[in-house]
């Protein structure tokens, strides 16, 4: 399965690593400079979680973004405690 978002389609994008050295000018240096440049991933935060998509329930994977959003709807819970006379009580 793709490291990708379900809704916003976010995905790893690549960048780079720099590695700085010396003392900042506004310390009373000549300025920082880099030393060292190396690739890097930079992951988005992919939750699995289970929603509701297109009328039917799923697990996929969302970024934390999309469910802050709240582009992702969940399922209604399971309700366990069903008994006969409160379907009896509901229907008189």
């Amino acid at each position: 399965m793709p490291r990708v978002c379900y809704f916003t389609g976010v995905r790893t994008k690549k960048g780079n690593k720099l590695r700085h050295r010396g003392r900042a000018k506004y310390l009373g240096g000549i300025g920082t400079k880099v030393t060292s440049c190396t690739r890097r991933a930079f992951k988005p935060n992919l939750q699995s979680v289970t929603a509701v998509v297109g009328g039917r329930t799923k697990r996929i994977q969302v970024s934390t973004r999309a469910i802050r959003q709240g582009l992702v709807v969940k399922p209604l819970k399971r309700k366990y405690a069903y008994t006969r006379p409160q379907k009896q009580a509901q229907s008189s």
